[in-house]
């Protein structure tokens, strides 16, 4: 049995197990030895976690069967004459070694940069350290050092965590790697536009700062910026300390140097990712930092030790990112010499650019700022002619029915070099969705840009496209609703023989029972729907990292007595629960064991507080400024309406988690143009604002209805929501279920105010019949012995708590033990 080592478990390492894995390699033992404390998880998407905070969900799913994994076990050394790595543990030999130890954050040696308060942007760890310090008290204003696809990133993160934000970059220019002068200074006004400082052209001339925290940031050009927190995103560079001692040589900016097979010149010694200086020609080695050419190099390596020859070409540094929310798209050469094509729409906030060689026949590379729908047709273009003339490309009514005119050896996805032949291959070979495409190409399965052109093709060759929600049902959401709806089924074991197949799954049972709760409105654990349920509604609370849960009682419009206050207070001491107020006017109380939870709910139920929902795919809070009542520029009762509102809707099931908030003057205190639905007062009225969300990928909301009547404001809400619910996909927020709406807001105004398709009455009466049925989940539960026994730790111990649950103090109150985390292998039943 041979002997190979990986070492390294990052996006790279993984995607090289894998492919080891599929050629079915034989004879092989493999460990890998990793650095950090959990499996490899997804660091394109690493901002995806100021979401919701869940590292689960950038999980790459582990290692295939087989391989060991050793945790939290760097290698540290490498000899090459015994062919073993040494760690922690000791040493570990070794017959082929692959080096995929990827990179580490750039910071430039500028005094200061070691002060408490100024953070990299690298790992989970980075970015919950940096959570951490910038929501505790009185952080006010960050400064983000470097413009590049990263720094846009952590200004991002800044946003979203509340910190004013500023953007330091040295170049003229954001993303100077990436686009021109044009589209850097379309992309800063898209920037600015959200509230973020840019400043370009200047560079950080130190730090400033005691043992509190960073202070201020000084400019070269003698400016300064008093700041409480910087993150440093100046550039990475390839974790390659292993190469001098044991002899490998290194390329001309760092990393192990590796020849097209991905070797080095060591032949049982391979690198790939990051941490490998590619050396295709007399540059003597280039590092690449996108995952595409890490992919590709994985790919290499593990046919070449599966008996393989293949190689690496120059790899497509191609890029498409949403940055705040605004589209980046930079690919090819474009800064190369020849014909331009420059397309610049002040009005939209639009820039393209197009750069062919000198007889136009060739495209070279291109541009794209504030729309890069274009894209996947150019990228996959490059290096050939054009399907259709440059405007008709660019253009916003451009971009049709070209794309399916690419040439066969067009590369679709850049990710796995899959072509459009492969493409059309696979779909004449029987492949009839974009999965399936997945599975036989793997095109999709890297940065998955490429999946809007994997539609294009399919719908091209004839496929008519599944909206099935999943193996099980061959149906929509939409029409999963209507079934449920018009035949009056009541249960998931009906639906389920009448119209589907199999005992169900983690995607259609939730979204089932969510339909149940509002064509039923009945309690949602009764009977098999609480099978049906998540972890979170199964518990009617939000599990959380340590395996305790948080309680959020429901505090209307933020309004709560002090009566109430105090309760909550007690409650708290009496428990010893972790206790916060969020930005959603809520008071969440952390650290409650599962069978402390119905003790809790009690006291609070006593004292007149129901369930917040905050648990659930639900309304959630209709947060509110103090209105007239008490402010000087308040013209309506904002507080007033935020409880009618959020007592209407509390406890309503949707696809998505909903949000709403309620301003009393255009001074929109309550940020309610970032919610599914907002209401900001004025003097003749309300204006409506539909579909806008915070979030990663925040969105405004588009102006529905002006000076309309509070009772007009209600029914036009009701019927918004309730339609929402109907005709949503799964998971699907209100501001994609809009973008993705035929017609959009038109469409929607048409049918929710002039009620062209009828449906009015009929939305009217399903919101009615939600308010007339409401009930308290946590009183429901509270008054059935029988709901109350699922509230135990272990279910042949029904008094004993959890003993893995410990805690520590910090700030003065209890939180999770900082010990590894605990692994949730399914959901508690």
């Amino acid at each position: 049995m041979k002997r190979l080592v990986v070492a390294g478990y990052g996006m790279v390492a993984q995607r090289f197990l894998e492919a080891f894995a599929e050629r079915a390699a034989e004879g092989w033992s493999v460990t890998v030895l990793a650095e950090e404390d959990r499996p490899a998880y997804d660091r394109v998407r690493l901002s995806a976690w100021f979401d919701d905070y869940d590292a689960g969900a950038l999980h790459l799913g582990g290692a295939p069967d087989g391989v060991a994994v050793r945790l939290n076990e760097a290698v540290t050394g490498i000899d090459r004459d015994r062919k073993v790595v040494h760690s922690a543990s000791g040493e570990t030999p070794y017959d082929a070694l692959v080096l995929a130890t990827g990179s580490r954050a750039f910071v430039p040696p500028i005094a200061g940069s070691d002060l408490p308060g100024v953070f990299v942007y690298r790992t989970l760890d980075d970015l919950a350290a940096l959570k951490d310090w910038a929501t505790a008290g009185g952080r006010r204003i960050g400064a983000v050092l470097g413009g590049g696809l990263l720094g846009l990133e952590a200004a991002n993160a800044l946003k979203l965590l509340g910190i004013t934000t500023h953007v330091v970059e040295f170049a003229p220019r954001l993303m100077p790697l990436q686009v021109d002068e044009g589209g850097g200074a379309v992309l800063k006004r898209h920037i600015e536009a959200l509230g973020v400082t840019v400043h370009t052209g200047r560079g950080c001339a130190g730090l400033e700062g005691d043992a509190d925290g960073v202070r201020r940031m000084l400019f070269n050009d003698g400016g300064s910026l008093d700041v409480d927190v910087v993150v440093v995103a100046a550039g990475i560079r390839p974790r390659d300390e292993l190469a001098e001692p044991s002899g490998l040589v290194r390329g001309p900016r760092g990393g192990f140097t590796v020849d097209a097979a991905c070797a080095t010149a060591d032949p049982a010694v391979w690198a790939i990712g990051e941490c490998a200086a590619l050396s295709l020609d007399e540059t003597g080695g280039v590092c690449y930092g996108l995952v595409a050419p890490g992919y590709a190099m994985a790919e290499v390596v593990a046919d070449r030790l599966t008996g393989g020859e293949a190689t690496m070409a120059r790899p497509d540094t191609s890029t498409k990112l949403k940055l705040l929310g605004v589209d980046v798209a930079s690919f090819g050469a474009p800064f190369a010499e020849g014909l331009d094509v420059v397309v610049t729409d002040q009005v939209t906030g639009v820039y393209a650019k197009l750069l062919l060689t000198d007889d136009a026949k060739t495209l070279l590379g291109g541009i794209l700022v504030g729309d890069a729908s274009a894209y996947p047709t150019l990228r996959a273009s490059l290096g050939g002619p054009l399907p259709a003339p440059p405007l008709a490309l660019l253009a916003p009514a451009g971009d049709g029915s070209v794309k399916a005119e690419l040439p066969g050896t067009a590369q679709v996805c850049s990710c796995h070099a899959v072509t459009k032949d492969h493409v059309t291959d696979a779909i004449a070979g029987g492949c009839t969705d974009v999965p399936g495409l997945k599975a036989c190409t793997k095109a999709g399965t890297g940065c998955g840009s490429c999946i809007p052109l994997l539609k294009q093709l399919l719908a091209a060759g004839g496929v008519a496209q599944s909206k099935a929600l999943c193996e099980h049902f061959t149906y929509s959401r939409q029409e999963l609703f209507d079934i449920i709806r018009v035949r009056g089924i009541r249960s998931f074991s009906e639906l389920v023989a009448a119209h589907g197949t199999g005992r169900g799954c983690d995607i259609c049972k939730p979204a089932i029972a969510s339909i149940l709760a509002v064509t039923n409105s009945g309690y949602i654990l009764d009977g098999e729907e609480a099978a049906l349920q998540d972890t979170n509604d199964h518990f009617l609370a939000n599990i959380q990292r340590d395996g305790t849960y948080s309680v959020v009682p429901r505090i209307p419009g933020g309004e709560i007595t002090p009566e109430k206050l105090i309760v909550i207070g007690e409650v708290a001491r009496d428990f010893g629960l972790y206790t916060k107020i969020t930005g959603g006017q809520r008071i969440d109380l952390f650290g409650a064991r599962v069978e402390q939870l119905p003790q809790i709910w009690h006291r609070l139920v006593d004292a007149g507080f129901e369930s917040g929902h905050a648990y659930g795919k639900a309304l959630r809070t209709v947060k509110s400024c103090v209105g007239e009542t008490w402010c000087r520029y308040g013209v309506q009762d904002s507080v007033g309406l935020a409880i009618e509102l959020e007592l209407r809707y509390r406890g309503l099931r949707a696809p998505h988690k909903l949000k709403s908030a309620v301003s009393g003057c255009a001074r929109e205190c309550a940020e309610a143009r970032s919610k599914d639905f907002g209401i900001i007062a004025t003097e003749k009225g309300w204006n409506l604002y539909v579909a806008g969300n915070g979030g990663f990928r925040p969105r405004h909301a588009d102006l529905f209805l002006t000076d309309v009547t509070t009772e007009e404001l209600i029914r036009t809400i009701d019927r918004f929501l309730m339609y929402y619910i109907r005709t949503a996909d799964r998971l699907q927020r209100t501001a994609a279920w809009l973008e993705a709406m035929e017609g959009g807001l038109d469409h929607l105004r048409a049918v929710i105010v002039d009620d062209a398709l009828g449906l009015c009455a009929e939305l009217d009466a399903q919101m009615a019949r939600h308010v007339g049925s409401y009930a308290d989940e946590w009183q429901a539960t509270l008054q059935d012995p029988q709901r109350l026994a699922r509230f135990v730790s272990f279910v042949n111990a029904p008094g004993t708590p959890d003993p893995d649950i410990s805690f520590e103090v910090e700030r003065g109150q209890k939180v999770p033990a900082r010990g590894p985390v605990p692994v949730t292998l399914g959901g508690a039943r």
